[in-house]
């Protein structure tokens, strides 16, 4: 399977050991985002809605696209890709 590599952001380090990115397995993005979170359940719901898609306030790149941009989380994905995830911070 192709491998991948996911940058993370900042204040979703602590779900990966504190890693600026970590390498994953996946053919597409959900299936590299699954792996990045399996087992990870409050990881799983950082990302995701309860029906499977990117929440509002997370961002996935491809490079510099916005996967919803392309083929959202079935962009297929060629080995070296790497995807960035980017989440929304509000405060005051």
């Amino acid at each position: 399977m192709t491998e991948v590599t996911i940058r993370i952001p900042t204040p979703l380090r602590g779900f990966v050991g504190g890693q600026d990115q970590v390498a994953v397995p996946g053919a597409t993005v959900r299936d590299a985002l699954a792996a990045l979170t399996a087992g990870q359940a409050a990881f799983q719901d950082r990302l995701f809605t309860a029906e499977g898609e990117l929440r509002r306030f997370v961002n996935v790149y491809l490079g510099r696209e916005d996967v919803r941009r392309l083929s959202g989380l079935d962009t297929a994905l060629s080995a070296g890709a790497i995807l960035t995830v980017m989440v929304a911070l509000a405060g005051g």
